[in-house]
């Protein structure tokens, strides 16, 4: 009975890692960190890098997170002489590059925030990609002091 479990198991791994289940993904996330702020500010943003180590370009086309009642893809852009924030439908991962989301450029908005975000907290986000791929991660919260502008 023992023996037939063992062939049942080495048999299911075998079987996930020929249909590609337990591959290594194409994307890594570095450094993700959600921005600090004070109390009853309704809005805060999620900073990290995306690296996309696969051969096919991908994009990021959506986020979700359980601390916000929106969440949307935003740039920075330069308008008649003023920095604006603008909603992106897509923040493009060609191959083999890495998009860096930093305060001043790229970033994942949160509006509607559910509570407030204190340093050392954490924020749960899952990205979703143009392949149809998701990716869960945990945020920690960190004071905006000593961030850096784009």
């Amino acid at each position: 009975m023992i023996h037939q479990a063992r062939q049942l198991s080495v048999s299911a791994l075998l079987l996930l890692a020929s249909g590609g289940l337990l591959a290594e993904s194409a994307i890594g996330i570095d450094n993700p960190y959600v921005r600090a702020v004070p109390p009853g500010t309704p809005n805060s943003a999620a900073f990290m890098t995306i690296n996309n180590r696969g051969s096919a370009d991908n994009a990021l086309v959506g986020a979700a997170s359980p601390a916000s009642k929106v969440v949307e893809l935003h740039t920075h852009v330069m308008e008649d002489g003023m920095m604006k924030m603008r909603q992106v439908q897509q923040i493009d991962l060609p191959a083999g590059k890495a998009a860096v989301l930093e305060p001043g450029g790229l970033h994942i908005m949160l509006i509607g925030l559910k509570g407030n975000l204190k340093p050392g907290e954490q924020v749960d986000l899952t990205l979703k990609f143009a392949d149809g791929a998701e990716q869960k991660l945990s945020a920690p919260v960190k004071s905006p002091m000593g961030m850096k502008m784009r």
